[in-house]
């Protein structure tokens, strides 16, 4: 069973202006991982830094739906000092606190991949990809290699 950890940029997605298409496709993305989780197809992995990151949203009604989503995480990983200590260094690497946080709670959680929609977290995790524990992929990306993988050769 896989696990997957979704950052508070894929949570938001859902909530997202529809109207261009690539956030759209990825909005769908979500939508289609969250199933697989919810069917218990998937484990899905939350953390502490994830609702603290959600608390900051300033729009009421997003925070809300956004928190809703996110408390349906089938495990949780709070902030623990080996968390703390693994996102300061990946700070070091380049990281922001929040995404530093995020992937080193996808690691604590041994997490199969940490799920995010934001770009420039993107490249970053990309550069640093062999100083990562857990790959970082964007949920439409990461669907289309799984289905790649899951067609037979023809």
């Amino acid at each position: 069973m896989k696990t997957v950890y979704l950052d508070a940029c894929c949570l938001n997605r859902p909530f997202d202006d529809q109207t261009q298409e690539h956030i759209r496709l990825e909005a769908e993305a979500v939508l289609l991982i969250l199933a697989r989780c919810e069917a218990r197809q998937w484990e899905w992995l939350g953390s502490a830094v994830l609702d603290y990151e959600i608390a900051q949203t300033p729009d009421p009604k997003r925070r809300q739906r956004v928190h809703l989503l996110a408390h349906h995480a089938h495990r949780y990983v709070g902030i623990e000092a080996t968390v703390t200590s693994r996102a300061v260094e990946l700070e070091r690497l380049g990281l922001d606190a929040f995404d530093a946080l995020h992937i080193a709670a996808a690691e604590a959680g041994r997490a199969d991949v940490s799920l995010t929609t934001d770009y420039a977290l993107l490249r970053r995790a990309a550069r640093l990809a062999p100083a990562l524990a857990v790959p970082v992929a964007n949920p439409l990306t990461w669907l289309r290699e799984l289905w790649d993988e899951w067609q037979p050769e023809q």
